[in-house]
């Protein structure tokens, strides 16, 4: 798995966390492991700048997603697909306030956030309410299982993107 990191916030930032689970949630999800993703750390002046451009909303967000070749989860045999999967851009003014605010780290914040910024590049959304359940439960699963695996005890953060 191609992943790579563009940290152009002036923020320090656990890069190597968001690499991590970047990389576990793609294989959760049966990702050609030869597939590409680029992850972007920008401050809260170019993200606003993205969230209004994109999505015509002012103010800056955690996080946005930018799909390219489409690639959808994999399915238990069957030849898997390989591609660009896009981009994802993550706020870490914005992740440092939504993670404080629900008594976390920004780092927390922002692992949770990739994770999103990863399902939505799998074509998943929020939209309605059964799209919602069933994005943010498999976002909680992935967290969980990923902190696990690092050993990291309690529970992970609670969503807060919408």
């Amino acid at each position: 798995m191609s992943i790579d990191i563009n940290n152009e916030s002036g923020t320090e930032v656990d890069e190597q966390a968001i690499l991590d689970i970047a990389r576990f949630a793609l294989d959760r999800m049966r990702i050609h492991p030869l597939s590409e993703l680029s992850v972007i750390v920008v401050d809260a002046e170019a993200m606003e700048a993205l969230h209004l451009q994109w999505m015509d909303e002012p103010g800056p967000t955690d996080v946005m997603s930018f799909p390219m070749d489409e690639l959808r989860p994999g399915k238990e045999d069957e030849e898997l697909p390989q591609g660009l999967l896009g981009d994802i851009v993550l706020c870490p003014e914005v992740a440092e306030r939504q993670g404080r605010a629900n008594g976390h780290s920004m780092d927390a914040e922002l692992q949770l956030l990739t994770v999103h910024g990863v399902l939505h590049v799998l074509g998943y959304d929020h939209e309605d309410p059964d799209e919602e359940r069933a994005m943010f439960g498999l976002q909680k699963r992935i967290l969980d299982d990923w902190r696990a695996a690092r050993g990291d005890t309690g529970p992970s953060p609670a969503p807060t993107t919408r």
